[in-house]
């Protein structure tokens, strides 16, 4: 496995696609335990309109999806093929999310994940959210792998 990934090979091992589709490149990646994932958070992102007019900022919730996007592509991209093959992976939980600065379109915000236990199906996650060197949210999640219907 490479130690980066573009958007046409996350498209490869996600399911989401645009507008949900969040992550833009997965690097630094260390199989099965860490990496960055970017996110490059634009004036006209999906969510400018509407969140809020005249000031936009990046939802936190979109912050966190995007936290479990990295997570699974990590995941899926440190497994077989036939593990995520027609599988989804869905959060369970969130847990310690903080949200300390508002993430601005244009920015390049880069995601730092890590894997911190699995147990079957289930994996543990943690990561801190960054705009150059700022800490803008930090968060732990789980997730799981299920069949999809």
């Amino acid at each position: 496995m490479s130690d980066k990934l573009n958007k046409k090979q996350i498209i490869d091992l996600l399911p989401h696609r645009e507008p949900m589709l969040l992550i833009d490149e997965l690097f630094n990646i260390k199989k099965l335990f860490s990496a960055t994932a970017v996110v490059n958070v634009k004036k006209d992102s999906f969510f400018v309109q509407g969140h809020f007019p005249g000031q936009p900022v990046m939802p936190g919730v979109l912050i966190v999806e995007a936290f479990g996007q990295a997570a699974a592509a990590l995941t899926a991209a440190g497994i077989d093929k036939s593990e995520y093959e027609n599988k989804l992976v869905f959060l369970m939980s969130v847990e310690k999310a903080r949200f300390r600065n508002p993430v601005i379109p244009d920015c390049k915000l880069e995601l730092k994940i890590e894997a911190i236990r699995s147990h079957g199906r289930v994996w543990k996650y943690k990561g801190e959210a960054f705009v150059g060197e700022k800490k803008m949210a930090d968060a732990q999640w789980s997730a799981t792998i299920v069949d999809r219907k």
